[in-house]
């Protein structure tokens, strides 16, 4: 069975991480979920448990998990890490090497490949530290897809909506080969 571990991290397009783990279940893909603390503001953990059938990780500090390092194991249990939405500050902190949370640290430990769908505001998605950060987690072998053109929630329009679930399904599903 193929398993993948999806980061959700914060942003108004996290509703549709939900519908990216009921949709790679009914393919008979395994799914265990890490929130970061912004992606709790949107969905929440127990939602996510009941879709996937797994527990949900949410914190570094769980000592139950730490003690048996982990964030080690999960990061490396995985078939393909998927960061679905990849916010401007996870995709920034992910370029930098940045491990200060359960997600962060999971993306720096992990040696699975890693497939990140963006979501964000169009001005923030054109903005040239976002444009250098895309190039950077390209160049270091990160699969960034590019986000869907259109009406945002905050009223904006253009590129930096997160890809549907069925088209990130289908890169999930291209990367590992089912």
């Amino acid at each position: 069975m193929t398993r993948i571990l999806l980061i959700v991290g914060g942003g108004i397009a996290a509703y549709k991480a939900c519908e990216l783990v009921r949709l790679a279940r009914k393919t008979g893909i395994e799914v265990t979920c890490v929130v970061t603390a912004a992606g709790q503001q949107f969905v929440t953990p127990m939602t996510l448990a009941a879709l996937s059938e797994n527990p949900v990780y949410t914190s570094l500090w769980d000592l139950k998990d730490e003690a048996e390092m982990g964030h080690i194991q999960l990061s490396r249990q995985a078939d393909l890490v998927v960061v679905a939405p990849a916010t401007a500050d996870l995709m920034a902190k992910m370029a930098a090497g940045i491990a200060d949370d359960l997600a962060t640290t999971l993306l720096l430990a992990t040696d699975k490949p890693v497939l990140a769908a963006p979501a964000m505001n169009v001005r923030m998605w054109r903005h040239p530290a976002t444009v250098r950060n895309v190039a950077t987690l390209r160049g270091d072998g990160v699969t960034v897809l590019d986000p869907d053109e259109g009406a945002m929630a905050c009223g904006e329009y253009g590129p930096g909506r997160l890809p549907e679930p069925a088209a990130i399904l289908a890169a999930i599903q291209a990367k590992i080969g089912g």
